[in-house]
Parts: structure tokens; C-alpha cells; sequence
């Protein structure tokens, strides 16, 4: 069984079928009918992309390759008896779990942060949150004032938040709209950390990228609260914003973080490097939902992201482990820190693309590419990916 359908849940459920047969039965719930490209929602709010462009229906996907699907919301693990509970009332048995369920938007770690909250920070982490960035930003369009973008305290997935500022500011400068200040907040030490520590010269190049854009960068912050119009940072400044994005501490999903043997504090799973519970043998876990330490400690709290790359790499060894159980073979082990990362991060007429060899640590062979290039390759990329998921291909 899989629970969740994301990046992780959706290869690893893919993988599952091609190492297993077709005499394995494979069952994927998921509270979502549709699969989202997450990565191109920072394109949503400008219009540069619609719904129907980053989303595919599930349940077709699944069928092809002969993988139940069940849209439902699981509210509980059964670790004991091998079962999910849903909220309908249904328990649905397992032999082996892989859990992909990603994480929770933990808006209310920060007072007033959040779409929903007081203060109206827009958020680009799903579908819904997206589209209404993009009535805000076009609500802001008419009367335009002050942008701020950026991640809360304790928030990891850094490379949304310089996209968004990216894009923000191409799009501020070709509606003639160049004096409108911007302003990023973040928890990493340094710019162009991107909670790995860095990347080459990534703390150079980003750093000159915002000097030329006239970019205000304000690493080691913390958000004390949003209000409508400003967000407070810790230590007393205060900066106007019309129009903000901020993206938000991340915890485990409730089933999750509930379960008293399944994950730590904050609701992440602990695996070895088989992405095989440490405690449990018969679950898996891979993607977002994983427990991983920061490469060093930082001032503000940063957290490590795991992107959609390295959800796929780890969902492929889970589903690899889970063969071998069932079936025989040897089990392979990647550590996560030896996990090889790419990103390409999208500035409009600019960009980057990042490459490392180690996720964590010292990379052997690091790359950071800038220029317009980034964004044709995130393109591409973008449809490569829809094409082949949607017809239930994962590659080798």
C-alpha cells in the first residue's frame, strides 16, 4: 500500500508495479483525485500558467498500470493490526507501507501568517493557495505598494520563495512598475543558502543578482507577526507590504505526528537509509515526510528541503526495498546525505540551475549555472514530466 500520490507516492506506487508484476496487488489512497506539478505554481499567480496546465487525474494513471486508487482521507495507522483507517469508517490491510503523505502548512507557528490568517501573506505550497495569490496579485496590480517575499522560521523549501521574488520583480519591471521596493526575509544564514549550506558560489552569485535587481536580502530573520499591510520581524523592524508570500513552516501530516511510535516531535518519519522505518520494518517512508537533520545549526531555524527530485530518488529505493522483501534480492542503501540534488530555480528572464552531488555535506562536484537558460529548462522539464506521469512512466 501507498498513502499519498505526490512526487514520492506516485513513482514509488509506479516503481512498485515494475518490480512487482502484475500478480501484486497495490493499492494507493490519496485525499486528492489529482496528481499537481508543485514545482510550477509559482507560475499560477502571474497567469502564466492555468489548473488544467499542472494537474492530471489520478485514477486513470493508476488504472493503466493496474494500481488501485482510493480518494480518501486516512485518519489513522493501524501499525499494530497492518491497517489504514479512513475517515469514512473503512480499514484497508497492508502487507508493506510506504508513506508519501508530504507535509502539513504549519501557518500557525507565526501569528497572523498565512492566506487565512490576519495577516494575508498569499502562499504558493498547493493549487488553492496559488490561485488566490493570483487574485491578491492582481487585486495588488491596481494599486500597487510595497513586496515582500520570502520563508518563515523553520521553513526549508527556499527555492519557491527566490522564484516567486524572482518572478515578482520581472514582473514589476515590464508593468513599469521598476520603484516598487521588494524586500526577501529568510532563515538562512547567508543568501543562496537554500538550507544545504550553500551551493559552489551560490552565496556570490545570489548576492549579485540582487544587487542588480535592487533587491533587498535580509538573511537570519524571523517573522515575530504578519499584520495586514507590514510584517514585524524579530528584533522590531517593521516592513510595509501591500503584497507578501511567504512560505511556512512545514510539519508531518495529523496521522502522522498523532501516532506515538511512528515519528518524532514534529511529526517526521525517522528511516534508515533503506527509507525503511527505523522501528517498523514492514513501513517506508520517502519524500517530504521524512525526518532529516540540518546540515549545521543556524541562528533562525532552517530546514532542509526535500524537492521533488530527491522524493523520486527515495520513493525508487523504497519501492526497490519492498521488492526485495517480498520477493528476494539484495536491498540497496542510499544515505541521504550522499543523495545527488538538481533544481532549477525560475526568474523569468533569468534564473539558476543548481547541481550537487551530495544533498548534505561537502559536494564533490558542485554547479551553479545562472542566466536565461533556467527558465527553458524548466519548461522543458515541466513537460517532459506531465507527459511520461501521466501515461504511468517513471524511467528507470
Amino acid at each position: 500500500m501507498v498513502v499519498g500520490s505526490s512526487f514520492a507516492g506516485l513513482t514509488g506506487a509506479l516503481e512498485l508495479r515494475r518490480r512487482l508484476g502484475d500478480d501484486a496487488q497495490i493499492t494507493v489512497i490519496d485525499r486528492r483525485d489529482h496528481f499537481t506539478f508543485i514545482p510550477s505554481l509559482i507560475w499560477i499567480p502571474f497567469g502564466h500558467r492555468e489548473p488544467d496546465d499542472v494537474t492530471f487525474a489520478l485514477s486513470p494513471v493508476h488504472a493503466s498500470q493496474n494500481i488501485a486508487f482510493m480518494c480518501a482521507d486516512v485518519i489513522e495507522f493501524d501499525i499494530y493490526g497492518g491497517r489504514v483507517r479512513l475517515r469514512d469508517g473503512r480499514s484497508v490491510p497492508y502487507d508493506r507501507l510506504l508513506i508519501a503523505t508530504g507535509p502539513e502548512l504549519a501557518f500557525d507557528a507565526v501569528p497572523g501568517l498565512g492566506p487565512d490568517a490576519a495577516g494575508c501573506d498569499q502562499s504558493v505550497c498547493n493549487l488553492e493557495h496559488a490561485m488566490g495569490a493570483r487574485a491578491a496579485w492582481n487585486a495588488f496590480l491596481e494599486d500597487p505598494g510595497p513586496v515582500v517575499v520570502g520563508t518563515a522560521q523553520g521553513g526549508s523549501y527556499f527555492g519557491a520563495s527566490y522564484e516567486f521574488l524572482l518572478n515578482a520583480r520581472h514582473q514589476l519591471d515590464g508593468a513599469g512598475l521598476e520603484e516598487i521596493p521588494v524586500t526577501y526575509i529568510t532563515p538562512e544564514p547567508f543568501l543562496g543558502h537554500f538550507g544545504l549550506n550553500g551551493v559552489g558560489d551560490s552565496a556570490d552569485v545570489i548576492s549579485e543578482l540582487f544587487g542588480s535587481l535592487g533587491i533587498e536580502g535580509i538573511p537570519n530573520s524571523a517573522i515575530r507577526e504578519s499584520r495586514p499591510g507590514e510584517i514585524e520581524l524579530e528584533g522590531g523592524r517593521v516592513l510595509a507590504a501591500e503584497y507578501s508570500m511567504i512560505i511556512p513552516p512545514l510539519r508531518g501530516v495529523a496521522p502522522v505526528r498523532s501516532h506515538p511510535t511512528l515519528s518524532d516531535e514534529a511529526g517526521w518519519i525517522p528511516v534508515n537509509d533503506e527509507y525503511r522505518h527505523v522501528d517498523h520494518r514492514e513501513i517506508f517512508a520517502a519524500g517530504v515526510d521524512i525526518a532529516v537533520s540540518p546540515p549545521a545549526k543556524t541562528l533562525v531555524p532552517a530546514g532542509v528541503p526535500k524537492t521533488g527530485y530527491m522524493s523520486e530518488h527515495m520513493a525508487k529505493i523504497a519501492a526497490h526495498n519492498i521488492a526485495a522483501d517480498l520477493t528476494g534480492g539484495t536491498h540497496r542503501r542510499v544515505p541521504f546525505d550522499e543523495m545527488g540534488a538538481i533544481a532549477v530555480l525560475d526568474g523569468g528572464d533569468r534564473g539558476l540551475i543548481l547541481k550537487t552531488d551530495h544533498v548534505i555535506g561537502e559536494a564533490e562536484h558542485p554547479h551553479l549555472i545562472a542566466g536565461p537558460q533556467a527558465h527553458w529548462a524548466k519548461v522543458a522539464f515541466e513537460k517532459y514530466f506531465m507527459a511520461t506521469r501521466r501515461r504511468g512512466f517513471v524511467g528507470p
